[in-house]
């Protein structure tokens, strides 16, 4: 689901996902923290993660690659705003070089009136021996874009719920 609150302004339009996981909120929460599970599923179903760090504390870093099947490469960064144990991420979002240099999203082409500092929000509450995880992405622009960041992390959530079925 997307939601707007303030057309207006970049920084307030916030895409918000909720997906219920079968597996354990430990598992669920490896799965952002631990290089090797995220790249098990970051990125649409489309593309691969062949690299990825994270210094997983708050003031660390993330860099993450995404590879397309014609083999172009969309490297991410961030820094860790908040950690909550099993809880709560919060770190922001630019997209980068390859050695996380935080470059404009027209560096790959990628049109949109992007925020310079997008914000990933994660939350998780487990229930019953499962994992009700809520992504709140702000800074994306609007329209085609935010449609397009909508289906890229829902299919995304589809490969982390394959590969958090298959550990």
């Amino acid at each position: 689901m997307v939601t707007t609150t303030n057309p207006q302004e970049t920084a307030d339009r916030a895409l918000v996902i909720e997906r219920t996981f079968d597996a354990p909120r430990d598992l669920v929460w490896r799965a952002w923290s631990e290089p090797d599970l995220f790249m098990r599923w970051w990125g649409p179903k489309d593309y691969g993660c062949p690299a990825c760090k994270i210094d997983f504390r708050v003031g660390g870093s993330w860099l993450a690659c995404m590879r397309s099947t014609e083999g172009q490469d969309i490297w991410s960064t961030g820094e860790y705003r908040e950690i909550v144990p099993k809880e709560r991420i919060v770190c922001t979002d630019n997209f980068a070089d390859a050695d996380g240099n935080v470059v404009p999203a027209s560096h790959y082409e990628i049109p949109g009136d992007f925020s310079s500092e997008m914000i990933i929000t994660v939350t998780l509450q487990e229930s019953n021996g499962k994992t009700k995880m809520t992504l709140r992405h702000t800074g994306l622009p609007g329209g085609e874009m935010a449609e397009g960041a909508n289906e890229g992390w829902n299919q995304s959530f589809d490969k982390l719920a394959e590969s958090l079925a298959k550990a």
